[in-house]
């Protein structure tokens, strides 16, 4: 089961990530015609995103069984912290928007269901359905850097936004979760294995809503 855990978990969100690739957010990148109060947008919402995908990748070291994957979560939960402090705030600036005015704006309503959805997994679930729950946005950030570098940017702000995912030291992050995400499927019993399907589409999902709000500049409706 092993070998097949990643091939079947991105069979279930194959057809996503090439809806993510499509979507005008992405294709605004490699143009350039993406607006930056949409990138601005983006970022600030970005910044509240991580803040608690840190705390959810600590959920998921706190429920590791091996010390060596408690490790690694930690790690990632430190590196969250500061890409959100160091790429964010050099973005930022060029973006005209100063990273505590950023800290300010209002957690948008997909980045709040987002959040409180892998919380809410990676605190009551198991060790299986958290690391689902928070593989998508490794994994499909791979991914989508990946596609994005082909295509490059002629906007300098974009190109560097996107060397940060297309990059072979991201790439081997994600391939150090991968590698639990195979272990893990290999053991998991019928019905975690359900579970963990679920949270991965479900969570993939998140992934193309959270790029789509950022296009719409999505605010409450009430």
């Amino acid at each position: 089961m092993a070998e097949r855990t990643r091939a079947l978990l991105w069979a279930d969100i194959a057809e996503i990530y090439q809806r993510i690739c499509d979507h005008p957010f992405i294709t605004g990148l490699t143009d350039g015609s993406l607006g930056h109060d949409r990138f601005r947008y983006y970022i600030a919402q970005d910044a509240h995103y991580l803040r608690a995908y840190a705390r959810a990748l600590a959920g998921c070291a706190a429920k590791a069984p091996i010390e060596a994957e408690l490790t690694m979560f930690v790690e990632h939960a430190g590196v969250a912290i500061a890409a959100e402090a160091e790429l964010h705030a050099g973005l930022l600036s060029d973006l005209g928007l100063d990273a505590g005015v950023a800290a300010a704006v209002p957690v948008a309503p997909a980045t709040q269901a987002y959040a409180s959805y892998l919380l809410a997994v990676t605190g009551s679930g198991s060790y299986a359905e958290a690391v689902a729950a928070v593989l998508p946005c490794y994994w499909l950030y791979a991914r989508v850097g990946e596609h994005l570098q082909r295509h490059g940017s002629p906007e300098p702000l974009f190109q560097r936004w996107i060397d940060t995912y297309a990059g072979p030291d991201y790439q081997a992050v994600v391939d150090a979760v991968l590698a639990v995400t195979d272990r893990i499927g290999a053991q998991a019993s019928s019905a975690e294995w359900d579970l963990m399907r679920r949270h991965v589409h479900t969570a993939a999902r998140y992934e193309w809503m959270f790029f789509d709000a950022a296009y719409r500049m999505e605010d409450w409706p009430v």
